[in-house]
C-alpha cells in the first residue's frame, strides 16, 4: 500500500493536476477572461447555440450563465445570433472570439505536448484511460 508521501502516486497526480491547471490559466488571465470562460469558447467554437443548450453543456445554470455570457459580449467575444434550422436566439464566437479560442487551443496542445510527448501514442491511451478510470471511481 501507498504511504501518502511526496513519492507517491496520488502525490505526484495531485502535484501535476495543480500545475497543469494553473498553465492552462495562463493565457486566460493574459486576455482578461476568467476560468470557466474558455469552456464556453470551446462550445461556441463548434457551432453556435442557444443559451439552454448551452447552459446543460457546461452544466451551469442559466443565471451564471447570463453574466458570464454578458460579459464576453462586453469584450466582442460572443454574439447574440440565430442558431439551427429553427433560428432560435442563440450565441456564436466573434472573429476575435475565435482567435482567441485558437489561441487557447494551440496553447492546450503545447502543454499537453509538453507533458506527454515522451510517451508513444500507445502509452498516452492507455495513461487516458487509467485517468478516465480513477476519474469515474472519484466522481459520485
Amino acid at each position: 500500500m501507498s504511504k501518502p508521501t511526496s513519492r507517491s502516486a496520488l502525490y505526484r497526480l495531485i502535484q501535476a493536476g495543480q500545475l497543469a491547471h494553473q498553465a492552462v490559466l495562463v493565457p486566460l488571465v493574459e486576455k482578461g477572461l476568467e476560468p470557466g470562460d474558455d469552456a464556453i469558447l470551446f462550445v461556441l467554437g463548434r457551432a453556435g447555440t442557444t443559451e439552454d443548450d448551452l447552459s446543460r453543456e457546461l452544466g451551469l445554470p442559466p443565471e451564471a450563465l447570463q453574466s458570464r455570457l454578458s460579459r464576453l459580449a462586453e469584450r466582442n467575444l460572443v454574439t447574440r445570433q440565430a442558431v439551427g434550422p429553427e433560428l432560435l436566439p442563440g450565441f456564436a464566437l466573434t472573429e476575435r472570439g475565435a482567435r482567441i479560442r485558437a489561441g487557447l487551443i494551440e496553447h492546450w496542445a503545447q502543454l499537453e505536448e509538453a507533458l506527454l510527448g515522451e510517451l508513444k501514442p500507445k502509452q498516452r491511451k492507455k495513461l487516458s484511460a487509467a485517468l478516465k478510470r480513477f476519474t469515474e471511481l472519484l466522481s459520485f
